[in-house]
């Protein structure tokens, strides 16, 4: 995978100085020629738009107050027209337009293979799980994505455990809560507190913010979360709970709705999905993680993308529940990095996860993975529905191995997803 380019300035025309090059036939007149960039300053400002006339070139724009102009070249010819424009004495420099490569200043981005995986290895924050170096590539171009969109004012509801409230990282994405679980919110704490942790890892691999210096980045970084407790503070809930937050979460504003859990079926939740379909929400829900090919709700309704889990190598997950007539797509879900509550939680003493941040596992993982790329494939696309988000993320989607056997249409990209 190709580290991205976060911007790619493009504007109108100049070349300078005396003519020590020649530019093709038709970059002066008729059919235009694919156009680069460079950037040019010349050493007397005044100068440069009679000197650009004088070979029928127009003055490009202003870059950030730096006194430089970005020039449209024919593509080829950039170091060309540099080394020309380099030796002309009124052109103080001349230099390509550089693209800026994937980075951000999250302290545990470099772990987050599921966003971009260079194929690096690394270690767990508990010390006691180190990732191989995997398949470059094996991502779902989440930083690809970010070029075009984060997802600005989209919202996401995340039906599980809760989100805690002091990760700094999740916490402030949270724009409403509420609670359909049966454990009482404590004194002193918001609504949908987690104790279980579940929740706010999947509500950190959506949403977490990016470019603050700490922990992680979201898929979708953009985005808001709406933050619905329908598992209670063991992790257990009900299909009554789930539809009562899939129904709060379309009337609270929701353009994708994740439930990182299964259930039996339930003629009342398909009910509430239908109606959250109807009214225009994308609806993702995670395969299971029984290794096996048994259906579970509410992946397995018709309206809603059920997801499977794939590994650093592009491969499916040994644990992923699987089979392409009702799981629709596969995203990382092995050894995930995200957030987790800063006070002690059930999956902390269960699985050994620290505090704060650390790896998860699970077709849950997976889903929230996706529904930030639905996210953001709503945010991309002027005049979106839930079923052309929903077809954006299918027909785009990686045709890695099992594609067909163990799921419909491969792997998410969301690179592809926004384009």
């Amino acid at each position: 995978m190709k580290r991205i380019i976060l911007a790619c300035l493009t504007s109108a025309l100049m070349v300078l100085g005396p003519v020590p090059f020649a530019l093709p036939a038709n970059a002066a007149g008729g059919a235009p020629a694919t156009s680069a960039h460079i950037l040019v300053k010349f050493r007397d400002a005044g100068a440069a738009v009679g000197g650009l006339h004088r070979y029928s070139l127009s003055q490009g724009s202003d870059v950030g107050g730096t006194g430089a102009t970005l020039v449209s070249v024919p593509a080829g010819s950039e170091s060309r027209i540099i080394d020309a424009l380099s030796r002309d004495p009124a052109v103080e420099y001349a230099e390509a337009d550089q693209p800026v490569g994937a980075a951000t200043s999250d302290q545990y981005f470099p772990r987050q293979y599921a966003l971009q995986n260079d194929g690096q290895s690394f270690t767990n924050t508990a010390g006691d799980i180190t990732v191989p170096a995997g398949t470059p590539d094996a991502d779902v171009d989440a930083v690809e994505a970010w070029n075009t969109t984060t997802g600005s004012g989209i919202k996401v509801a995340v039906l599980d455990s809760g989100v805690a409230s002091d990760n700094p990282d999740i916490a402030p994405k949270v724009v409403a809560r509420a609670n359909f679980s049966s454990s009482a919110t404590k004194a002193g704490d918001p609504v949908a507190e987690d104790y279980y942790g579940h929740g706010t890892h999947v509500a950190g691999n959506v949403a977490a913010t990016v470019n603050n210096t700490i922990g992680v980045a979201g898929v979708c970084p953009g985005c808001t979360i709406l933050a619905g407790k329908v598992l209670d503070d063991n992790g257990v809930g009900s299909s009554s709970a789930l539809a009562n937050g899939i129904n709060w979460a379309v009337s609270n504003g929701a353009k994708v709705i994740n439930m990182s859990l299964g259930v039996r079926a339930s003629r009342t939740l398909e009910t509430a999905v239908n109606n959250a379909w109807n009214k225009g929400v994308v609806l993702v829900a995670a395969a299971g993680n029984g290794g096996n090919q048994t259906k579970i709700y509410p992946g397995a309704y018709a309206n809603v993308i059920a997801v499977g889990a794939t590994d650093n190598n592009d491969l499916k997950a040994s644990f992923s529940t699987y089979g392409a007539s009702w799981v629709d797509v596969a995203a990382p879900g092995v050894n995930v990095y995200s957030t987790f509550p800063n006070h002690p939680f059930v999956l902390a003493t269960q699985n050994n996860r620290s505090q704060g941040y650390d790896v998860g596992n699970g077709s849950s993982m997976s889903s929230a993975i996706v529904a930030g790329a639905a996210a953001l494939a709503w945010s991309s696309h002027s005049g979106a529905t839930n079923a052309s988000v929903r077809a954006d993320i299918e027909s785009t989607a990686d045709k890695v191995a099992g594609t067909g056997t163990y799921w419909a249409y491969g792997r998410v990209n969301a690179g592809s997803a926004v384009k």
